[in-house]
């Protein structure tokens, strides 16, 4: 499963079962952390997930800001209330990503907005998916 965290929401992927292709499952609007962790929890038992992938927002740099430092946060939360291992992948330029494929697909600002969050949580866990598959697999997933 790959996660986009935000402020307002979380953009929810999954993997087909084979862990090739990402799809997009849904964008979480976030209420509390509580609530957020148990939605998150009933779909980690829905689809029987075995991994989560969360999108780490790096500066462009590669140090971590503000935003990194919720996000780990977070993540420190989840692993206390779910017994599924999490890694980060670094999200730069993801959600960039979903804006463009958005625009090109020549979607209506409100129509965008809805889906965005969605998009980059796919573009996280594909980015993480193609990678696991290659060679250099250990020293990548730390992203």
């Amino acid at each position: 499963m790959g996660l986009d965290i935000g402020s307002h929401t979380i953009g929810i992927a999954i993997s087909d079962e084979l862990g090739i292709t990402a799809q997009g499952l849904k964008t979480l609007r976030r209420k509390s952390m509580e609530e957020d962790l148990k939605e998150i929890a009933a779909i980690v038992d829905q689809f029987e997930i075995n991994e989560i992938v969360v999108g780490l927002p790096k500066n462009m740099n590669g140090t971590l800001g503000k935003q990194a430092e919720i996000v780990l946060h977070w993540i420190k939360t989840l692993n206390e209330k779910i017994q599924v291992p999490v890694v980060t992948w670094d999200e730069r330029l993801s959600t960039v990503g979903a804006s463009k494929v958005l625009l090109e697909a020549d979607l209506s600002r409100r129509k965008r907005k809805k889906v965005i969050d969605k998009l980059a949580a796919v573009l996280i866990l594909q980015g993480f998916l193609d990678q696991s598959r290659s060679p250099n697999y250990e020293t990548l997933a730390e992203g």
